[in-house]
Order: structure tokens, then C-alpha cells, then sequence
């Protein structure tokens, strides 16, 4: 029970958000109406993305030091989850697009942006798979994966900033904090960002001990 807390924790974060991101009161704004919900699925889940991305490079350059084999299975791990939470998220986007922009992919920097992304590390999944030995491979991902996260930031985070984007917070748009959060939607909205961020670490931790006991799959 001592080691399982945090788990434990991360569940209850989820259900927790989970029951009033549904239930709860939200401000009632024009165009966006019930659908200022998905603030804490869609945004938290690429909060999450993000930082599983940066915990991957991490491991990608302890590698690149250590020329330790358990870092680069955890980088690919933390990557796993990564690309699972950010389906999640461009799911949830599509969702809200569709309602609030009328389009489920519109054409926004920011959208581009996320493809362009999620091609990347694709691409990353891909090219381990191609190599055989297990130290080239564990090398050249790891110059890749730190090239990718190097790349994904600016298109996510800046490149979007710098241009018109229907995204809130971006060219020129008010950030949600700013105009449409209120203290009841953040007494949810960064619990189950935790939360999220809790069960992805269950998931990729369960995932290396896997890759540990089966070391040749």
C-alpha cells in the first residue's frame, strides 16, 4: 500500500474529475457553451503528452551518457504513453472542433502543428523497429527522440503564438484562464491534470517491467 499510493491517488484524481467535469457547474459562455467541459480532458490530456515527451528525451540523453540499455527502454516507453495521451487529445480536440469551429480538422496552425508532431514520433516508433542491433538502435533514436522534442515544442507552443490560430492563447486569442475559467473549472481542471499525469506513469512503469521481463520482444 505505501508504494501504491501515488496509483491510488491518480484514480481518485480521475474519477474525481472525471464526475465534475461532467456534473459540475461551468461558466456559460457564447459559441462554447457545455462544450467548455472538454477544458479538462482535451487540455489536460496534452499537458500530459508533453511532459511524457520531456521524460522521454531525458532518458533519451541519460542514455547517449550511460550507454545503459534501461534508459532507452524507458524513452520509448515514455513515448508509448505519449502518443496514446496525444491520440486522446486529438481525439477530444476533433470533438470540440467539430462543435465549436465547425470542422472536425480545420485548417489552424496549431492543428498542423500536432499532426506534424505526432508523425514525428511515429516516425520514431518506426525507425526502432527497422534496426536490429540494439545498441545502434538504442543510439540513433536517442539523437532523433531529442531532435523530435526540440522540434515539437515551437510547433505546439510558439510557432502558433506568432500567426492567427483559432486556438485560445494563440495569435492574438485570449487563454481561457484569462476569460472563461473560473475557480470552480480550475478546482478541477489541475486536479485531473495530475491525475492524467499519475496513470500515465502507471502505465509506462508497468510497460518497462514488461520489456524487463521479456528482453528479447
Amino acid at each position: 500500500m505505501r508504494k501504491s499510493w501515488w496509483k491510488i491517488l491518480g484514480v481518485a484524481l480521475l474519477v474525481y474529475g472525471f464526475y465534475f467535469g461532467l456534473m459540475g457547474e461551468v461558466p456559460r459562455r457564447d459559441i462554447l457553451n457545455e462544450s467548455i467541459r472538454n477544458v479538462y480532458f482535451h487540455v489536460s490530456l496534452w499537458f500530459a503528452t508533453t511532459l511524457f515527451l520531456l521524460t522521454s528525451m531525458i532518458f533519451s540523453i541519460r542514455y547517449l551518457r550511460s550507454n545503459d540499455l534501461a534508459d532507452d527502454t524507458k524513452a520509448v516507453e515514455f513515448t508509448n504513453v505519449a502518443l496514446l495521451f496525444g491520440i486522446l487529445g486529438c481525439s477530444t480536440g476533433a470533438l470540440w472542433a467539430r462543435v465549436t469551429w465547425g470542422d472536425w480538422w480545420p485548417n489552424d496552425p496549431k492543428l498542423n502543428g500536432v499532426a506534424i508532431s505526432m508523425l514525428m514520433y511515429f516516425a520514431y516508433i518506426v525507425l526502432r523497429s527497422s534496426l536490429e542491433d540494439e545498441q545502434k538502435k538504442a543510439r540513433i533514436s536517442a539523437v532523433y527522440n531529442i531532435f523530435a522534442f526540440a522540434v515539437f515544442v515551437p510547433l505546439i507552443y510558439i510557432l502558433p503564438r506568432m500567426t492567427d490560430s483559432l486556438h485560445p492563447g494563440n495569435g492574438g486569442n485570449p487563454a481561457f484562464g484569462q476569460l472563461d475559467m473560473d475557480n470552480q473549472m480550475r478546482r478541477v481542471f489541475y486536479p485531473i491534470i495530475i491525475g492524467w499525469m499519475l496513470l500515465g506513469l502507471w502505465i509506462a512503469s508497468l510497460r518497462i517491467r514488461l520489456r524487463e521481463l521479456t528482453p528479447n520482444d
